[in-house]
């Protein structure tokens, strides 16, 4: 099965040629785990509140799925019921194809989200970036209509966010104080301009020692 209460590596179509993605069905409670022991795996499989695609940091600098914000918050969203897609954009890892400055990359996102829909059609989306990745699910919000949408550590003095349409949706963007990669002071004044909630935290951009409280955070966020 595809997707399955481990993570499941596999790939999909993309406008470059084709993605590689991390999938996965919420984590099972431990009372599906002992019942999963008397009447098989299936028993394990939770029903599926949601379905949650996490974009990762920017491709020419180290930027991956595997990247640890990126799993902190593929955790987060499953322990709160929601099927999880992390992928690789293009040139990355198995993705095919080469960097596209921002443009061929909200493409991706798009792919991944009909791969997403084959899966689950109905529920709601969650859709995270980080870092670079927020600006692409940003983008990407007003075409996909999230039902949430979680912006982690936006470059906003590095991309145009203020030519995205500002969504609609309910809306998270958290930030780490001490960020040597991203200006403090530029993404508290950018979102002054939007309806989103801002959480900071007292961390650095890849909020190291402090990846318990993003995902405290962001599930606090997600459960109000």
């Amino acid at each position: 099965m595809l997707f399955s209460t481990f993570v499941q590596s596999t790939r999909c179509p993309g406008p470059a040629g084709e993605l590689e993605l991390a999938c996965a069905l919420p984590e099972a409670s431990s009372t599906q785990t002992h019942q999963a022991a008397e009447d098989g795996p299936e028993a394990a499989s939770p029903a599926v509140q949601a379905v949650a695609i996490i974009c990762h940091p920017h491709p020419l600098f180290g930027g991956s799925m595997q990247n640890k914000v990126v799993t902190t918050l593929e955790r987060s969203f499953r322990e709160l019921g929601a099927a999880t897609l992390r992928f690789n954009f293009r040139g990355i890892g198995a993705s095919q194809g080469s960097f596209d400055h921002g443009n061929g990359e909200a493409q991706d996102l798009l792919a991944v989200h009909e791969f997403a829909r084959l899966y689950f059609p109905h529920q709601d989306l969650w859709l995270a970036g980080f870092s670079f990745g927020s600006y692409i699910a940003a983008k990407s919000a007003e075409v996909l209509q999230p039902a949430r949408l979680i912006s982690i550590a936006p470059p906003v003095q590095s991309w145009d966010f203020l030519s995205i349409a500002q969504p609609s949706i309910p809306w998270l963007i958290v930030q780490g104080d001490a960020d040597e990669v991203v200006d403090p002071q530029a993404v508290y004044r950018y979102a002054e301009g939007t309806h989103a909630q801002l959480q900071v935290l007292e961390a650095t951009h890849f909020f190291h020692g402090k990846l318990l409280e993003l995902r405290g955070c962001v599930q606090a966020w997600l459960q109000s």
